[in-house]
């Protein structure tokens, strides 16, 4: 990683690099969880179970095409920024800070008083977009992890906590520091999720 953060020309780069952090996190800031509960006549649906604009909440709408759509096109987003930064700019520094931007325009969106999602779905649209084959290795951690145990939230940690290890396995070790921050991140945003989890309190996946 150090190596190339050594390779930026920061007098001259600086303002694509924050050009790439920012359009990266209105990407991100996109709220698609509360457009498509909206959509599917749900409301707002920051007022129902958790609060968050997740593609999970959504489904306790009891509307799975909202719910699947949010999960999409949350993952989409992340991935987006990645690949976009990736086509035009060759070095990581500024794919990977395109992807950060994402990530945390998912987390706090500007248009929602910075009060977004937790973060999993643009995730994982991020890790796809780094590497295929690590992006299918922390989806199956997910789906095995929920089929187990019927908790997304569950699901979610773990399935975080492995992939940059996923990533040091393929030798991907700048992409592994990177993702270890953004995991990180989803466990601070899931801590309250944590807190139900040792108290055997957390809602199951589909519970309305």
């Amino acid at each position: 990683m150090i190596e190339r953060l050594a390779l930026v020309q920061w007098q001259s780069d600086w303002p694509y690099l924050v050009a790439t952090f920012l359009t990266g996190y209105l990407m991100g800031s996109i709220p698609f969880g509360l457009i498509f509960g909206w959509l599917a006549g749900a409301g707002d649906v920051r007022k129902i179970g958790s609060g968050n604009i997740g593609a999970t909440n959504v489904l306790r709408t009891g509307n799975k095409w909202a719910a699947a759509a949010t999960l999409i096109l949350d993952a989409l987003k992340g991935a987006a920024a990645v690949m976009a930064a990736r086509s035009y700019l060759s070095l990581e520094v500024f794919y990977l800070l395109a992807g950060l931007g994402a990530f945390l325009g998912h987390l706090f969106p500007v248009w929602l008083r910075f009060k977004g999602g937790k973060g999993v779905a643009t995730f994982i649209g991020i890790v796809f977009a780094l590497s295929l084959p690590v992006g299918c290795l922390t989806c199956i951690s997910w789906l095995v992890t929920a089929c187990a145990f019927r908790t997304s939230s569950l699901a979610a940690l773990l399935a975080a906590a492995a992939t940059p290890i996923y990533f040091l396995i393929f030798g991907m070790t700048a992409f592994s520091a990177f993702v270890g921050i953004l995991a990180a991140l989803i466990f601070v945003s899931h801590r309250t999720n944590i807190d139900r989890l040792i108290k055997g309190e957390e809602p199951r996946i589909g519970v309305r």
